[in-house]
């Protein structure tokens, strides 16, 4: 085989390898968007049609020989080719879209944590076969060159990912939608650890090249700062509002392609990088100022450099609410003027779009669309609230107050003074229409405005998006509840049809199909394919949960999946796992109300229950607890959590008595891809947070959908999740959201727990004994002093029940038939958490859009 290929001569025919050609975007006049195009189709790949196309890659972009190629050097290759087979399916996907003028959805999103996009696109072109055959050919490795890429950090946490798994639902739906954000140039941090401390490291996962985005800077959009407003008459005579911005920037739209499961279908993430638009200034440079020269530069750039900056300082916030305007003022300029017809009524921009907020970072989006209607438009201001009003829905990811955004109207009048008018505007005609709704009730319309007065005056962005939407959707039964009920009852009240529940879902696609190959096969050969698809297929796994030889060929692809984890930590972070241990896995963002805090007063509570001698070393059940965390930088309490989980772990670990029975890994920089391979060996799944506290989850469906039974408390999903796996299949803990409202109304004390029970008081008084910190006392007061004198989060309430919940997880661990059936039938009554059943709810109740096949 050799490392070259021929730049001369013919052409292969379509059966030897892909055409070239469908790199192009159409035909030889110049198209009016990057999208025009003629309707292509995709070649047929065969493997010497592989190879060709890999080799003309790595020799024609990479600019070497297979012989002297690096492993990145073919990884980028690799990429490029499957890119390239993706790229005719992605015009034609846009021709379709455009000639059938179908409604778009428009998922607006400050994250997205797509994972690596190598295998999923393998996947989902059904050329896994065809690469791994090819590379073989050439001497190389498939795996290998999976492993090189480095997934970006586009995102914090559930809510990134799932927006990654939402547009991955449509495009396998045939649904057309385009997914707006931001392109970090350094996503979520590379955590590390130093002496157990959460040290944060630059994110560079542009370092090494993205073969998976191509940037269009001939359709960049201009976005204004800054400035004043004016008034004017236009030349009708009617009154016009002006915005004389100071500054601007540029947006550089970079697209992903996001493809469909084997149905051909392809479509965009578009997101977003800041240049300045004026970058160099060559007379500054020849002065010899070469700092200043490029300040601009360096200013405009700080908007796209860093996923969610530190906002404890005022740079922080306004850098922070420069981000969300930026995204959102290219992203709807974009879908305007880009993907509209040319003399588009914009009248009729409903029947063309339904702009998702996914939470309160885009919200600014509603000001700026009535921006460019009324002032770039000519609209009067009700027929743009109407046209507004239809093209915006609201999903809310939370329940904690401080997690609502409320914007200083000082930072947004000096910022988007425009936007500051108009959202006083609409704030004017909604609390009229409160007042018409409740007369008298004054108070009632000073709790329901848009605009806060106190602490300090700022605009709450959650009742702006309420105001506007068409819809505002919790992402769990309970949550929404809860939404309605508690946090905007006003607005329920006002509004009852405005609310409704899209309970979250995960792609079955990248977790299970591809992050759990075995069990994936196994369940192909008992009920053929279309699960994938259909995930209530599941269900006719029921019967199999008492059949010995399904079971046992479960517990097969357990075990292979403990083994490829075992051999990733020990590659990847030196740890070692033992053997025959109850997996118990908590992974999730460090946050108090999330209760990390309870699994380690469970770790520490074992461990000091065997050195007392209250129980012995071979009375454990041998367990392995995983955690894998992030704390936000400035987030005091979750990174001392961190420091504290860590030191414990160390002291554990090195324990002779407790050798085989109980290990603590905390894995640093826990990411999608080392999800794939975590969540597929867990045994036990731990959803532990304060009932009432978490909006859905969507890790709890991943481990329930790959064999895990959930330790849960009844919050977000995880009752539903109770509810169909059934009460027999899940350990369910703790008080009930109205039995934690009860005692926080009574008045929670938790030192009154802490003095009365003796197990959970030996637990923290060990940890206030500095036995984990080399002796200091103080080092973890704070996590301590926290719990046993505040704890928001009711961890001192919920830890005897805890506990009790564990050791029904051991008994039942102990009988392996029983637990595997459980683990069956957790699998096979899970398949309501397929996204793909959230998109079909979003369509139904909200967007009202059709596919396009």
């Amino acid at each position: 085989m050799p490392d070259y290929i021929q730049t001369s001569g013919p052409a292969p025919t379509a059966d030897e390898s892909p055409s070239t050609d469908h790199r192009v975007y159409g035909p030889s006049s110049t198209p009016s968007h990057p999208l025009a195009t003629a309707p292509v189709s995709p070649p047929p790949f065969s493997v010497d049609g592989f190879v060709k196309e890999f080799l003309h890659e790595l020799n024609t972009n990479q600019g070497v020989a297979l012989s002297r190629s690096s492993i990145n050097d073919q990884y980028l290759a690799l990429a490029s080719t499957v890119k390239n087979y993706l790229m005719a399916r992605w015009l034609e996907t846009g021709r379709k879209t455009r000639e059938s003028q179908a409604k778009t959805v428009g998922y607006l999103s400050a994250e997205y944590l797509l994972g690596r996009q190598l295998g999923n696109a393998l996947l989902a072109t059904d050329l896994g076969d065809i690469a791994q055959r090819g590379l073989e050919l050439c001497g190389l490795d498939l795996a290998t060159l999976r492993a090189q890429e480095v997934e970006p950090g586009l995102g914090n946490g559930g809510l990134g990912r799932l927006a990654a798994c939402f547009i991955d639902s449509l495009a396998t739906m045939n649904v057309p939608c385009i997914g707006y954000g931001i392109r970090y140039e350094y996503g979520i941090f590379r955590q590390t650890f130093v002496d157990g401390r959460q040290v944060e490291q630059p994110d560079t996962w542009l370092a090494l090249g993205s073969p998976w985005e191509f940037p269009h800077p001939e359709a960049s959009v201009t976005v204004h700062f800054g400035g004043h407003t004016e008034k004017y008459t236009d030349a009708a005579g009617t009154a016009r509002t002006r915005w004389v911005p100071e500054w601007n920037v540029l947006g550089v739209p970079y697209n992903y392609m996001v493809p469909g499961y084997l149905n051909g279908r392809v479509n965009t993430l578009r997101l977003w990088s800041a240049q300045a638009t004026q970058a160099f200034d060559l007379q500054i440079f020849n002065s010899g100022d070469y700092a200043d020269a490029v300040r601009a530069q360096t200013f405009a750039e700080n908007i796209s450099k860093v996923l969610y900056p530190e906002d404890s300082t005022p740079q922080g916030k306004e850098l922070r609410l420069q981000q969300q305007y930026f995204f959102v003022a290219c992203s709807l300029r974009d879908f305007i003027d880009n993907e509209l017809e040319e003399g588009f009524d914009l009248h009729r921009l409903p029947e063309r779009i339904h702009f998702q907020l996914n939470d309160t970072h885009p919200v600014i989006a509603v000001p700026e669309l009535m921006r460019i209607l009324v002032d770039d438009h000519g609209f009067d201001w009700d027929e743009a609230w109407e046209v507004t009003q239809q093209c915006f829905a609201y999903t809310c990811h939370t329940l904690l107050p401080e997690a609502l955004e409320i914007w200083s109207t000082e930072l947004l009048g000096r910022l988007l003074p425009r936007h500051l008018e108009i959202i006083y505007q609409i704030n004017d005609e909604f609390l009229a229409r409160v007042r018409e709704a409740f007369p008298g009730d004054e108070l009632r319309a000073r709790r329901m405005s848009i605009i806060a007065e106190y602490p300090s005056r700022g605009v709450r962005m959650a009742y702006l998006a309420t105001v506007a939407g068409t819809k505002v959707n919790g992402v769990a039964e309970l949550h929404s509840q809860l939404l309605r009920d508690k946090v905007l009852p006003d607005f329920s009240e006002l509004y009852p049809d405005k609310f409704t529940n899209v309970t979250n879902g995960v792609t079955p696609r990248r977790f299970v199909r591809m992050a759990n190959p075995k069990l994936s096969e196994l369940i192909t050969d008992t009920i053929g394919s279309g699960w994938v698809t259909d995930l209530e297929r599941l269900r006719e796994l029921e019967p199999y949960a008492d059949d010995p030889d399904f079971r046992e060929r479960f517990r097969a692809a357990k075990a292979w999946n403990k083994t490829r984890l075992t051999d990733l930590l020990a590659q990847r972070d030196g740890i070692e796992l033992p053997d025959g241990h109850l997996l118990d896995v908590m992974v999730k963002r460090l946050h108090e109300y999330k209760r990390q805090s309870l699994k380690l007063l469970h770790i520490v509570s074992l461990y000091e229950q065997v050195h007392s001698g209250a129980i012995a070393a071979s009375d454990l059940t041998p367990r392995t607890v995983v955690f894998g965390a992030k704390a936000a930088p400035g987030y005091k309490m979750a990174k001392d959590t961190i420091h504290l989980i860590n030191k414990v772990a160390a002291i554990v670990n090195d324990d002779p008595v407790l050798e085989g029975r109980l290990k603590v890994a905390f894995p640093a920089n826990y990411n999608v891809t080392l999800a794939e391979k975590l969540i597929p060996a867990a045994d036990l799944s731990e959803q532990i947070s304060l009932a009432g506290m978490e909006a859905s989850g969507t890790g709890n469906m991943k481990f329930a959908l790959n064999g895990a039974l959930t330790i849960g408390t009844d919050d977000g999903a995880n009752v539903e999740i109770r509810e169909l796996v059934g009460d027999k299949h899940f350990f369910l803990f703790g008080m009930s959201e109205p039995e934690v409202a009860q005692l926080g109304a009574q008045g929670y004390h938790p030192g009154t727990y802490y003095e009365s029970n003796p197990r959970l008081k030996a637990a923290l008084d060990l940890i206030w004994s500095g036995h984990f910190s080399d002796g200091d006392r103080y080092l973890f007061d704070s996590v301590v002093t926290n719990l046993v004198h505040n704890d928001r989060f009711m961890v001192l309430a919920d830890f005897d029940s805890y506990l009790a919940t564990q050791a029904k997880v051991e008994e039942k661990y102990a009988d392996v038939d029983s637990w595997t059936r459980s683990a069956v039938l957790n699998v096979a009554r899970s398949g309501f958490f397929s996204s793909d059943r959230s998109m079909r709810d979003y369509l139904k109740r909200i967007w009202h859009t059709q596919p396009v096949i």
